[in-house]
Order: C-alpha cells, then structure tokens, then sequence
C-alpha cells in the first residue's frame, strides 16, 4: 500500500472497490486537476484485487487508439496477436477465446484523451465482456460516459490539508501564524497547491488574482482629485482663518514706576545724608492707608524717584553674578542611566545562542529601529524583551520578541499574561530556528 493516504482518500478507495462488487464495472473519477486524482487511481490498483490482471495507462493527447488497445491487450493476456484492423473489443473476444486472462482491472488517468470510438469501445466491453472485467477512469469531463457511474472527487478539509501537509513538511508553524492560516486558506483544499509550500520563505508561489477592480481604483483617483479641487479653492479663507486663530496678540506695554531716565541720572545728584532717610521712613510709617483712588501715581514723579534712589544707594552693592554659572546650575541634565534604559539595542547574538527548538512570542516588526524601542519602553516589556534585525526585499527589518520558552504551554501562559494593549497587535509564537533562518538573511 502506498504510504501516506489521508483517511478521506482511504475510505474513497474502499467506495470504489465496494462500487465493483455490486456489479458496476465501468466507474470514472471526476475532478478539477490537482485534487490528486492520479495518486489515488495508483493507490487503488496497488491495494485491491491483488488476483486480477491489472494494466495501468497514463491516457496523453498524442496516444492513438491503435497504441492504447495494444497496451491494454498486452498487460492482460501473455504475448497476444493483436490485429490492428479490429477494434478493441473484436480483438479482446478472440483473444479471450484462444487463452483464458482470468479477470482483469484496468486503470486509465486522463479520460478526457479518449476519442469517441474508444469511449464507445470501453462501453462494450463492460457490459458485454466474455470474463470479468473492471474499468476505472479519471476524468475532468463531465458525461463522458452516459452508463458509467461518476464519483466526484472533493476538496481536502482544512483538518486533512494541514494533516498532508504534515507528512511532507516535518517543520510546520504553529496554527496562530497569521501567513500559515492565509495559505491555507488560499489553497482551497487542492494538494498541489498545499505541497508548493516553501517553509524557508513562509510563502508558495500560488499566483492569487488582484480582486480590486479599475472602476474602484477609477473612483478613489477622482476623489482624491476632487479634494485637491475643494482645497486649492478654499486656500484663502482657510489661510486667513488659520492667522486669526493662532496668531498672537500684541502685548499691551505697562508702565514702569520709575522713569528710565532718572534712573540714568548720576548718583551724587540724590540725596544721600542718613538724617533725611530716617525721616522719610518716618514720614511713610505715618501715613495712613490710601483708598484705591489714593494709589494713583502721584503728580511729582521725581521725589518718589529719589526715594528709590537713596535706598539702593544704601543698600550694600550686591556682588557681580555669573549669568553663565547661575543658568548652567538651573539646567537639568537627564540621567544618563534613564536614557540607557529607553535604548533596546539589537541583540542577534543572543538568539544564535538559544536552542533551535526555544519559543518566543513575536510582538512587533518595523523598518525603524527607534519605533520598536519606543514601544518596548511605553508598554514596559523590558528586560523579557529582545530585539533582532533581518533583511526582507531590500530592507531592514527590526522585530521584537518577548521571552523564551521550552514549550508551547508556557508560551501561552506568558502571552496571556500580557497587556490588553500588545495582545490587541495580535502577537504570534515563533521558534529559534525560523529566527536563525532570518538573522541568515543579512549576509546575503
């Protein structure tokens, strides 16, 4: 028996057989290419009815009549005379009559090679056959054959696609990758389809038509010209209306309440005896409290001016201020360790060193290395966080992942205990051994 038969295509094989028994001896197999209908027609003929004369043809278009018969004659009896004026079925009833067969099976792959005169042949045949004789065809033409039983042959389940695809790729990622569930969901079930996977590129080369039409694409360009329209009429007003709300105010200038002119004035001209100082302090002691119409500026500007004047001529002289030294004091560094702490450098080595078979959880996957170490630091990831960098169609890539894990159990508790905030970017379990393939990448 040939290995690796999905059940599905197992049972098939039995309802063929079972078909035989109740007496249908003609039966095509019906199907688009590549659902396997030539792995199954093999598998057939090589597990059942091991006591019959079997012959196998594989049907082309430039196989003649002439050169089937022969074929079909020769694996059944022992060095037959075959006249090639006699169709098929004259030629199998005198044959049968010189030399017993015994019963035969033939397999025919590609049915809709058959031209019309054959069709007819190996209709006769199966109902009008000297000894027993079963016919199995596969076939994409539907009618082929008016007396012959049809079996369709259906698409795999995404439960056997995966289950194929398992018996050829030992490495498969885990169902939560998001470009795993894309193919297959691409591949409809069709095992050609599902065995051009290639694990080292996480892509097969399955031509996928672009489902957006010219009116859409149409559209969305006359938009966008429209608004271009809208906006070089409106620029105006949106330009004025931009300067009246964010454009400042004047500041209102406010009165000093000295002049800058007496200020200038020299100091030997003030009054500077201690006697009259004294008495002008006692004089302002004095004075009761003004009411608001009081403490209007009075008429004489100059006496308060030498007021001033002479208390700043007493006051002791401040000492010389460093400007540089005060303002250099008044700026904060940043901490050098906190700045550290922000910057993920990337760590490729790291994950050269982990076992092939270690999981982590892929969280992030950016062109710019500033965005993934400013989202490790927002979501507070660190110090479970590492940082590696790969080349993918010319660009540098930089991808964030969060621990490392022996089995895919504890990958999943760790990925649930995570924030709502990076579960929402639907981060995914990848292994070490698919992050060495990629950190490869760079030397190429």
């Amino acid at each position: 028996m040939q290995s690796q038969i999905l059940p599905s295509r197992a049972a098939l094989v039995d309802r063929i057989a079972l078909q035989f028994e109740y007496g249908q001896n003609l039966i095509v197999l019906l199907g688009p290419s590549g659902l396997g209908k030539s792995y199954l027609l093999e598998t057939f003929i090589t597990d059942k009815y091991s006591d019959f004369n079997k012959s196998f043809v594989q049907l082309s278009a430039r196989m003649t009549d002439v050169q089937l018969m022969s074929e079909l004659l020769e694996q059944s009896f022992r060095s037959p005379l075959i006249d090639q004026n006699l169709s098929l079925s004259e030629n199998f009833y005198q044959l049968a009559k010189q030399q017993n067969c015994g019963p035969c099976l033939w397999v025919l792959d590609g049915g809709r090679h058959l031209s019309d005169e054959m069709v007819q042949e190996l209709t006769t045949l199966a109902k009008h056959s000297p000894t027993t004789l079963y016919i199995l065809l596969a076939s994409q033409a539907v009618g082929q054959f008016k007396s012959a039983v049809e079996i369709h042959l259906e698409a795999l389940s995404m439960a056997e696609s995966k289950q194929l695809m398992q018996c050829y790729f030992p490495d498969l990622p885990y169902d939560e990758d998001p470009v795993f569930q894309a193919f297959l969901q691409e591949a409809h079930g069709n095992p050609s389809l599902l065995l051009a996977w290639q694990p080292t590129q996480h892509t097969a080369k399955v031509a996928v038509t672009d489902k957006v039409s010219w009116r859409v694409q149409l559209i969305a360009l006359l938009v966008i010209i429209m608004l271009l329209i809208i906006g070089f009429l409106y620029q105006a007003d949106m330009t004025r209306w931009w300067q009246d709300f964010y454009q400042q105010q004047p500041e209102t200038p406010v009165a000093t309440a000295i002049a800058v002119d007496t200020l200038k004035q020299p100091a030997t001209a003030l009054t500077t005896d201690p006697s009259e100082v004294e008495a002008v302090d006692a004089q302002l002691a004095e004075q009761p409290a003004q009411s608001e119409h009081d403490k209007l500026p009075t008429e004489n500007p100059l006496q308060e001016n030498n007021i001033a004047a002479i208390l700043d001529s007493l006051a002791p002289a401040a000492e010389p201020v460093d400007v540089t030294t005060s303002l250099a004091d008044d700026v904060v560094e940043p901490e050098v360790s906190t700045i550290a702490e922000a910057i993920l450098p990337v760590d490729n080595s790291w994950y050269l060193k982990q076992g092939d078979e270690q999981l982590v959880i892929q969280l992030l996957a950016v062109t710019q290395q500033t965005i993934a170490e400013q989202y490790v630091v927002e979501q507070g990831l660190q110090p479970l966080a590492k940082v590696y960098q790969t080349r993918r169609n010319g660009k540098l890539w930089t991808l964030v992942t969060y621990g490392s894990y022996d089995d895919l159990k504890s990958a999943r508790e760790a990925l649930s205990n995570l924030s709502a905030t990076v579960r929402k970017n639907q981060p995914f379990y990848k292994k070490i051994s698919k992050i060495k393939q990629e950190i490869a990448l760079l030397d190429q």
